[in-house]
């Protein structure tokens, strides 16, 4: 297993395959793993690398989660490609994960060479995040097949990780906690924002929220795939994949 250290704490991070680097970014109360059952598909035609978030999967526990996570996790990845002297590297993020790549896209688009979005509400969190993110915690909670997914991505502990990040994630809410540190106008990195029609952990209108977001950026386009749940990189896997690899080598 590699680490790095970041702020006194040891980073998990993890690699497949070889060629031009493109890191997958989780999301909240996830880990590596989700991406592991994936790499078939992306391993043989990039250099993926994998990382876990402090407080998630084999990376360092943290007492909280800052309500400015996503951009703290923008700059964990900055310094995992500063540590593996990376060059031209995508990020592809997902939930949660999709904040943080574009935060870090926004802080050092020197570092990056193009985006993927995916599954993530956007500019801002919906007007009942607050509400949902309960109902939906306490019902994964009692769902025997959501406990072992966290159990799978976070270990014994994942309780308490859920309960963390579902702590951070209201205070962010409560507060209207910004979620980029500068305009999405300033962004010079090409991005692509994926999603599904049918994703119900998303806003109902994603589909526009994405369109009017690629609107205000440089370079940027959307697809929505028909059908499939949250994320859809997962829930499409295999068409996820060849809309992504076509959009890092260049199309759209």
């Amino acid at each position: 297993m590699a680490y790095f250290e970041y702020r006194g704490k040891s980073v998990y991070y993890g690699e497949y395959g070889q060629g031009t680097p493109l890191i997958f970014l989780h999301g909240n109360t996830a880990s590596s793993k989700m991406f592991e059952l994936l790499m078939p598909l992306y391993s043989e035609k990039f250099r993926c690398i994998l990382i876990d978030f402090l407080g998630n999967g084999k990376s360092d526990r943290i007492e909280k989660f800052s309500p400015d996570m996503w951009f703290d996790e923008a700059m964990q990845t900055i310094a995992l490609v500063e540590y593996l002297h990376l060059r031209g590297a995508s990020l592809a993020g997902t939930s949660g994960g999709a904040w943080a790549a574009m935060n870090a896209a926004l802080e050092r688009p020197d570092l990056f060479d193009r985006i993927v979005a995916d599954s993530f509400d956007g500019r801002t969190l919906n007007e009942h995040f607050a509400d949902n993110l309960l109902k939906e915690r306490e019902g994964a909670k009692a769902d025997l097949q959501a406990r072992q997914f966290y159990e799978w991505c976070q270990g014994a502990d994942w309780e308490k990780v859920v309960d963390l990040d579902t702590e951070a994630l209201l205070q962010c809410a409560k507060e209207k906690t910004p979620l980029y540190r500068k305009s999405l106008e300033e962004l010079k990195v090409p991005v692509l924002f994926l999603g599904s029609r049918e994703d119900e952990m998303c806003r109902e209108n994603l589909e526009q929220e994405y369109k009017e977001m690629a609107a205000s950026i440089p370079e940027a386009s959307v697809y929505m795939f028909p059908h499939g749940g949250h994320p859809a990189i997962a829930s499409n896997a295999e068409e996820a994949a060849g809309v992504i690899e076509t959009f890092l080598k260049g199309g759209k």
